[in-house]
């Protein structure tokens, strides 16, 4: 590349970005083949992005031999608008798993954001920190970008609440309870002890209800409470009590830097065993070989406007992320789900059939049986037999199986359950959460 086309190029890119918003987002480092190349977030997407092209600025001191390195494969910068920097930090977190930009090199591992966990469905519930939550039926918020903060927060309202934070399996009707000893938790007043019968299940169980209405809420009176008592402690020139109050006044103050559990999905965070669940697979389906190969499918779309399927792909009950596949409709119009799968499944495996590419074990419908049958359509018209064909429709959580009248219900802790449960979700994810994100920008390479 000449001096002049570098120039050229140069300028191109910062006269793009004099019209990029000041609000917080995402920002989108793309080559010449519209690959992406990096994927960064900003409070300030102008400035943010700018700061990269600046004719004074020494990339190499400032950020490394990597980075200048891409700017020179850089040929256009996008970006995407959010809400909050809370929400820039997590849907890049999730972008930079999924897409892999080969400039990124963190966020690439299977590390999640934490989330707080209140387990509701027992009779004395507890309130944990964790990125693996106990079951689908807790009560969650989150995720959090700051697990340090959820920590602090997370004493101080142990204080305020009182509410258990071990592991213990605590029954009502276990009257050995009486005789059992607290721990010390509860002689600094900062748990109410239900392990040994020292408070109702029905007090304890309001005291639950309070925390999450407190969660919920804008806890502006905690913080009015906390306001005055570091103005009062200022006063009386007691710095080291207005130093905890302001402490406390920011950690209760970042409960509000979390995503949702719907809007942020973490499907991983639910995975099961997944050594076991690929064995009882096996059985399941009563199949000769092991079921280490599944590819999930399901389909999005807005009022059937810009529909797009989605293809997963586990390897012995892991996501496998470079078998991933979007793929845009073609061959129909309006709302027609099955028709949909039909389409990609028939383009999904007639390469398959040319020989280009490897039977998977098992492929997995998002679905009931209607979803089921057009898939076992688009085999038919191949003119090939199927591996091992399923779907799992959701609420139920039933699986229909290929040539099997009746559906399987299994239980809400097996490992199978849970690996189908998260193939299901990852495709569901994966097109969804793209969908709404994305259908906007055109951001990503590798559609079909």
């Amino acid at each position: 590349m000449t001096h002049s086309d570098l120039q050229d190029r140069l300028d191109r890119i910062r006269e793009t970005i004099k019209l990029f918003p000041t609000t917080p987002g995402l920002y989108f480092m793309k080559a010449a083949d519209d690959t992406v190349l990096y994927i960064g977030k900003a409070v300030n997407l102008r400035s943010r992005v700018a700061s990269y092209f600046q004719p004074s600025s020494d990339l190499l001191a400032s950020r490394g031999p990597k980075i200048v390195e891409m700017i020179d494969k850089v040929q256009t910068v996008d970006y995407l608008e959010t809400p909050s920097e809370v929400e820039a930090i997590l849907q890049e977190a999730r972008l930079i798993k999924d897409i892999r930009p080969p400039y990124n090199t963190d966020l690439v591992d299977d590390k999640t954001f934490p989330y707080l966990e209140i387990t509701t469905r027992e009779e004395f519930p507890g309130v944990y920190i964790t990125r693996n939550p106990k079951s689908r039926r807790s009560r969650l918020f989150g995720p959090f970008t700051a697990v340090r903060d959820l920590r602090a927060v997370m004493v101080v309202l142990q204080k305020i609440f009182r509410f258990r934070t071990c592991g213990l399996e605590i029954r009502n009707r276990d009257d050995k309870r009486r005789f059992f000893r607290p721990c010390l938790l509860f002689s600094i007043h900062q748990c109410t002890a239900p392990c040994t019968d020292r408070i109702s299940k029905d007090d304890y169980r309001k005291i639950i209800r309070d925390l999450i209405q407190f969660l919920q809420s804008k806890r502006s009176t905690v913080l009015r409470q906390l306001h005055q008592d570091m103005e009062e402690a200022s006063k009386r020139l007691d710095f080291e009590t207005a130093a905890t109050c302001r402490d406390r006044i920011r950690w209760i103050e970042s409960l509000d830097r979390r995503g949702t559990v719907e809007g942020n999905v973490q499907p991983e965070v639910f995975a099961g065993d997944p050594t076991e669940a690929v064995e009882q697979l096996q059985r399941l389906f009563e199949s000769d070989q092991p079921v280490r190969v599944i590819e999930g499918f399901d389909i999005a779309h807005i009022g059937g406007s810009e529909t797009v399927g989605s293809m997963v792909q586990f390897i012995d009950g892991k996501p496998f992320k470079s078998g991933y596949r979007r793929f845009r409709i073609k061959t129909v119009t309006g709302i027609d789900d099955y028709a949909c799968l039909k389409e990609i499944v028939l383009r999904r495996y007639g390469r398959v059939v040319q020989g280009q590419e490897l039977w998977p074990d098992l492929v997995l419908i998002d679905g009931g049986i209607g979803q089921l049958h057009a898939a076992q359509d688009a085999f038919c018209e191949l003119r090939a037999h199927p591996p091992i064909l399923a779907s799992i429709a959701k609420k139920e959580e039933l699986i229909y199986r290929q040539g099997v009248e009746e559906p399987i219900q299994l239980t809400s802790n097996s490992p199978v359950r849970k690996l189908l449960q998260y193939v299901r979700d990852e495709a569901h994810r994966f097109a969804q959460h793209y969908h709404h994100i994305l259908r906007s920008k055109k951001l990503l390479n590798g559609n079909e």
